[in-house]
């Protein structure tokens, strides 16, 4: 794994992440939901819509990035995060069987980018390696097959890397 490159100019972030994990497995996006039903809610007694996550992939994802943020917790690998976060994060996708194998091919086919962060980073907060999500407040995602960038991993999952500021000058 190579370190993310640090983005100069507005912001001052640390040249070496505050916490960088690698997880294996098959990375699920979350975001889209499907109505299985009703039920009676208990608090008011009134109908409401039971919803699913679309994606059986979702929970597998997030119990796994979960787990690998609070192994480095508590290894001493990483504390929790304060302040304004970078997120990097490469995504290592399957590559599909049809895909060419001697040349490098890129995955834009599903699943969506900005879904597949969602998942991450609800689990990085359940992992409490930050307060909420919305301390990021910059980020880089990208989409890899096995083998085929710098930061990929050998088998599908992720490598997140998040940054934070410098001391203040």
């Amino acid at each position: 794994m190579t370190t993310a490159p640090v983005l100069t100019g507005t912001y001052d972030w640390k040249t070496e992440p505050s916490l960088t994990v690698a997880v294996h497995g098959l990375p699920g996006p979350q975001g889209s939901k499907t109505a299985v039903g009703q039920r009676r809610s208990r608090r008011t007694g009134r109908l409401v819509t039971v919803m699913k996550e679309s994606s059986d992939k979702v929970k597998p994802w997030r119990d796994k990035v979960q787990k690998a943020i609070e192994e480095a917790i508590a290894k001493g690998k990483a504390q929790p995060l304060t302040g304004p976060v970078y997120a990097h994060i490469t995504f290592t996708l399957p590559k599909p069987a049809s895909a060419p194998k001697r040349r490098r091919t890129y995955p834009n086919v599903k699943p969506d980018i900005d879904k597949l962060e969602r998942s991450t980073y609800d689990a990085i907060t359940s992992a409490k390696a930050w307060k909420d999500d919305g301390s990021v407040i910059e980020n880089h995602s990208r989409k890899v097959y096995p083998n085929e960038h710098p930061d990929a991993l050998t088998e599908p999952g992720a490598v997140i890397r998040l940054y934070t500021l410098g001391d203040p000058r």
